[in-house]
């Protein structure tokens, strides 16, 4: 009882009509989709008029069949890709970690929030708690995401600030316009980021950023550590490694 309240029951339906669907060989009729998916054809009609709307179906307009788009297509190329980017970078996060004795992570842009997909903590396990795999942090207040920010338009940043916000998360993050777009400009010069205390008080990392073809970056990588030891002069030592390992990194995904 306690799963089933859990549940949405208008998800489930309209998952349902999307696998029967995608198992169709050709359009299917309103009718036939109904009976396929034992629901009353105004409920059916309901849940396929959300997905055309949206995109992910459409109706043929000479014989009113329903069948799905390629959406679905670009969604799992999408998904497909991050698991080549992590499966890619797994070895080198590993060997990263072990030569810094440091945590290492990877890192994509989500909803314009950083989300980790690989995580190799260090031999202490000091940052364990703090990065995990699927965890998402702010963009402005992390490595990672102060460099995928770096490619934002002022539109697109400012897009980002209405929406999310600057949280202070600690008393260095950059909260202001001003603070954020000043970093942005160091960072692009520079080539990697830093997050000095910025997302957490006594963590402190440096990033690089994994580019794809186009020299747009896809994902990033960091090596964090305690701030005890992670000092900004040891952080600074350890960009030239990060670097040349993004960009191993960068050549393998580009075959």
């Amino acid at each position: 009882m306690e799963k089933q309240t859990r549940l949405n029951q208008s998800v489930q339906k309209t998952l349902q009509i999307i696998e029967a669907m995608a198992q169709a060989r050709e359009p299917l009729r309103l009718a036939d989709l109904a009976q396929q998916v034992h629901m009353p054809a105004s409920t059916t009609l309901r849940m396929v008029n959300t997905l055309v709307e949206r995109h992910y179906a459409y109706q043929d307009p000479v014989t009113l069949r329903y069948a799905l788009t390629l959406r679905f297509a670009q969604i799992g190329a999408m998904v497909s890709d991050r698991f080549s980017i992590r499966d890619t970078a797994h070895p080198f996060l590993v060997e990263l970690s072990k030569r810094c004795g440091e945590s290492c992570c990877l890192a994509v842009e989500e909803d314009m929030e950083v989300i980790y997909l690989d995580v190799v903590d260090g031999p202490d396990g000091l940052l364990k708690i703090t990065q995990r795999i699927g965890k998402r942090a702010p963009m402005h207040s992390t490595g990672v995401g102060k460099l995928l920010l770096t490619q934002y338009t002022p539109q697109q940043l400012q897009a980002l600030i209405d929406s999310k916000g600057l949280v202070r998360l600690t008393q260095r993050t950059k909260a202001t316009p001003e603070e954020l777009e000043a970093e942005l400009a160091a960072i692009r010069a520079r080539g990697y980021a830093f997050d000095d205390e910025e997302c957490e008080l006594g963590a402190r990392c440096v990033a690089a950023p994994i580019r794809d073809y186009a020299d747009k970056i896809v994902a990033a990588i960091s090596i964090s550590g305690p701030v005890s030891r992670m000092t900004p002069q040891q952080a600074e030592a350890f960009a030239p490694l990060l670097l040349q390992t993004a960009q191993r990194i960068e050549r393998l995904l580009a075959h």
